[in-house]
């Protein structure tokens, strides 16, 4: 009988995004990106089926692209970095058929519910300096309600300023880890 032994991955945040899109007037998405987040991946087969994830963002790191509306998303009407400064994710990377499907405990303002997130395995590679690589997609939606991000303003004609529903998307390469 052969032992396994667990391989550790690091995301490589050069070659990594953590972004976002929400509804802003329920006609057009206003996107955005955690530019600081870290994290790590145990697997024990070359596919990855059933490999731990582990995932800290940077709350403050939050960037749309303009600043007024960063520092709204910061505030304690959202995000309530000074209270809250991480978003955490642990998780198990589940194989089906040719899919995968990440589960996991996602940690939002001190709020925690359990995630399903689809995921594409985009595959392995040697790096530049010969290190191995593999590379994911990984997309799904929270609903910001779930998490206590209740900030409610209507426009003039009954429509919601910010949608609820949060679509996430991340490229992410992570590092095989050498010992």
């Amino acid at each position: 009988m052969t032992q396994q032994t667990k391989t550790t991955w690091t995301i490589d945040p050069n070659h990594s995004e953590a972004q976002f899109k929400v509804k802003h007037l329920m006609i057009s998405n206003v996107s955005g990106t955690f530019n600081t987040f870290s994290g790590e991946v145990q697997s024990e087969s070359t596919d990855f089926d059933q490999s731990k994830i582990n995932l800290v963002i940077d709350a403050n790191s939050v960037d749309t692209n303009v600043a007024e509306r960063d520092k709204h998303l910061k505030s304690s009407l959202f995000l309530d970095t000074e209270k809250f400064p991480t978003i955490v994710f642990l998780g198990l990377l589940h194989k089906k058929d040719s899919h995968y499907e990440l589960e996991g405990e996602l940690t939002l303002c001190a709020v925690t519910k359990t995630v399903k997130l689809e995921v594409d395995f985009t595959g392995t590679g040697e790096g530049r300096f010969g290190d191995t690589r593999a590379g994911f997609e990984v997309n799904g939606k929270i609903n910001r309600k779930d998490f206590g991000l209740n900030f409610n303003l209507l426009t003039d004609a009954g429509s919601m300023v910010v949608g609820e529903e949060i679509k996430l998307h991340f490229d992410i390469q992570l590092i095989k880890v050498t010992a």
